[in-house]
């Protein structure tokens, strides 16, 4: 940390202190943030329309894992890396999971992929054909195995499940077929091992979505059991849907497994997290934070990129992702909690609102250098990135070569 950073921080822990806020406590917390990125977003992925290709992007695993070992190296907190099956299969996980030790990493949660199968056209866990339904448990259960091997925590479940139009299907049947299909998935798992129930309220099913809110997805994972805990993606919501409330809520509930990090503008867009509302991201995480100071809770949740990087360059884009959640974690971290219960308890509403604007409004990259600097990681790591040579790196060697994009 040069001079002039090292006054800025200073004066910042000053501030801090005598807001009686614990500077330590907070820069721990920092260094212990995991953030884990996407096997998918290293690789040439995009919406469903189109993908355009990018010098360097990932094909193999391998390859994938090497960016994320590179996105962890310049910011010291992105040590896990989510797979998708089959997306990511292996021959030998064992060798997989060393190969990731080698670089630093550890595997994160498994993703089946439930959408993509010519079977799976009217549904997959809630399928009308039992055969189909088979099918999808099957797959659930290969995934279940390569977690018992890569020691992965968090089966993570996303499903297209639903209908197109009305009289498709008998929405109680459906439900019915869902919840016992789930079931059978918990049995499966190990007992040190979690499902997490993710939601969309639309696409590809536009007349009615199995899992279309956190409501639903809570009321399933409340009748599987503890290890059963919903899973937020940004994205997933309809325009003007208070997300902090959800997560509030899920937390207040001990339901809260774990997030899918992105932005968007009208829907499912999975753009750059904190690229167009950092503000609710900040207050996500305000809850978040509250509920880690009070029950902690911060183990018990899994945090995760999932975007789509279809424009901006894959290994760029991703630190720029985990630079904006720790910046978001960070003025979460620096909230007046007092000041704000006390003006909460007066019913001062402008009092309240802003103990978080100036938290939001902070300039916490002092601190976050600070942080960077514990932890041996660049102190500008989207600039280290871009001086480190490494994009131009992996264009050289990987060039050439012609692969079936993956489309989101």
């Amino acid at each position: 940390m040069n001079s002039e950073m090292q006054g800025k921080y200073e004066r910042l822990a000053a501030t801090l202190k005598a807001r009686g806020l614990d500077v330590q406590l907070i820069e721990g917390r920092l260094k212990s943030q995991h953030i884990e990125t996407p096997s998918w977003g290293y690789a040439d992925s995009g919406t469903r329309f189109g993908v355009f290709p990018q010098p360097g992007a990932a094909v193999t695993l391998s390859e994938k894992l090497r960016d994320a070992a590179h996105v962890h190296r310049m910011t010291g907190i992105a040590p896990s890396v989510a797979l998708h099956i089959p997306w990511d299969m292996v021959d030998d996980w064992q060798a997989l999971r060393q190969e990731a030790e080698g670089l630093g990493l550890t595997i994160g949660a498994i993703n089946p992929n439930l959408f993509q199968d010519e079977a799976y056209r009217f549904g997959s866990l809630a399928a009308p054909d039992p055969t189909v339904r088979r099918k999808a448990l099957d797959h659930v259960a290969q995934c279940i195995e390569i977690m018992k091997q890569v020691d992965s925590r968090d089966l993570s479940l996303w499903l297209a499940d639903g209908t197109n139009y009305p009289g498709q299907d008998d929405l109680r049947c459906r439900k019915r077929r869902l919840e016992e299909s789930l079931a059978q998935i918990y049995t499966m798992l190990p007992d040190d091992k979690r499902l997490l129930v993710e939601y969309k309220f639309f696409e590809p099913a536009f007349y009615a979505t199995d899992i279309p809110d956190w409501g639903m997805a809570l009321l399933l994972c409340n009748k599987l059991g503890e290890r059963a805990r919903v899973l937020v993606d940004l994205g997933h919501h309809a325009q003007g849907v208070n997300i902090e409330q959800i997560v509030a809520t899920l937390l207040d509930e001990k339901k809260l497994g774990g997030f899918h990090f992105n932005d968007r503008k009208y829907a499912d867009d999975d753009l750059t997290t904190g690229s167009i509302n950092p503000y609710e991201l900040f207050l996500v995480f305000h809850e978040l934070v509250t509920s880690e100071l009070n029950d902690d809770q911060g183990s018990q949740i899994a945090y995760m990129i999932d975007q789509t990087h279809l424009l901006k360059p894959r290994v760029e884009a991703m630190i720029q992702s985990v630079l904006a959640i720790q910046r978001a974690y960070a003025k979460a971290l620096i909230v007046d909690r007092e000041a704000l219960a006390a003006a909460q308890a007066d019913g001062d509403i402008i009092a309240a609102e802003e103990c978080l604007v100036s938290a939001f409004n902070t300039d916490v990259e002092p601190l976050l250098v600070k942080v960077r600097d514990d932890l041996g990681v660049p102190a500008d790591p989207l600039q280290a990135h871009r001086e480190s040579g490494y994009q131009e790196q992996i264009a050289r060697e990987r060039a050439g070569r012609k692969v079936q994009p993956t489309l989101g």
